[in-house]
């Protein structure tokens, strides 16, 4: 049975879609939750493969959050094994800041609904050559990360450059939320600390958009997690020493 680790730092913000999919393919998944047991220090090389999830602290919180700094390091132990890695929202900073790239505030808070434009690289990458040109993704988040070197960029939006990238054939960053389906969405908004991050002026129209956008999303999604738990079936080489960064 593969075993799959989830580095998770919200109740709120689980697997969504994917996690289905996974234990329909006889994954077994372990959640670490942070926001429980913030001291805890997972053996990566108990599993096959990593998942980073979004969350409501920054990377750059470490005082507050120490367990950001293992979670850094756990990602670069993931890699040096060549396992899968998949981070989301925070969890895509944070493997941009496991490969030495910048995390920082960005000029824009993007939330809800935005274009996401594929880049040339994108046609031939394994996940992100279903996206069949600009298609709307669901976002939340402030900050922004510069692109690690070697990584190859994928995806990005008019207001935000740097949406997704690949790092080796294994690692991929996604800032956006093809994990969200309209429930979740709607207990994101629910929340009354996620809620006030929001301009009320706005809440409709994040609510018309997710009704009109996430159908498409999510057999967009499908087909994105899909070829990623395909690359489970991919047999690790021994593990690799990386660049100090």
């Amino acid at each position: 049975m593969r075993k799959l680790l989830v580095f998770q730092h919200a109740a709120t913000e689980p697997l969504g879609v994917l996690d289905p999919m996974l234990r329909q393919r006889g994954f077994r998944i372990r959640y670490v939750n942070f926001a429980r047991n913030p001291d805890a220090r997972p053996d990566v090389a108990r599993y096959n493969g990593l998942v980073v999830l979004g969350g409501p602290m920054n990377v750059d919180q470490v005082e507050r959050y120490p367990h950001l700094a293992a979670e850094v390091e756990a990602i670069r132990e993931a890699m040096s094994r060549e396992l899968p890695v998949l981070g989301i929202c925070l969890g895509a900073q944070l493997l941009a800041s496991a490969l030495g790239a910048s995390v920082r505030p960005h000029t824009v808070r993007e939330i809800g609904w935005y274009l996401l434009h594929p880049t040339a690289a994108a046609r031939e990458d394994r996940l992100l050559r279903h996206f069949d040109g600009s298609q709307p993704v669901f976002q939340w988040h402030a900050y922004t990360f510069d692109l690690p070197n070697a990584a190859v960029l994928l995806a990005s939006t008019d207001s935000c450059s740097h949406q997704a990238f690949r790092f080796g054939e294994r690692a991929y960053g996604l800032q956006f939320h093809l994990e969200a389906d309209e429930p979740l969405i709607r207990r994101w908004l629910a929340v009354p600390a996620y809620r006030a991050e929001i301009d009320p002026s706005q809440m409709e129209r994040i609510l018309e958009d997710t009704h009109s956008h996430v159908a498409p999303a999510l057999q967009l999604s499908e087909k994105v997690f899909t070829d990623f738990i395909e690359l489970f079936s991919w047999r690790p080489r021994k593990k690799v020493v990386l660049e100090n960064r």
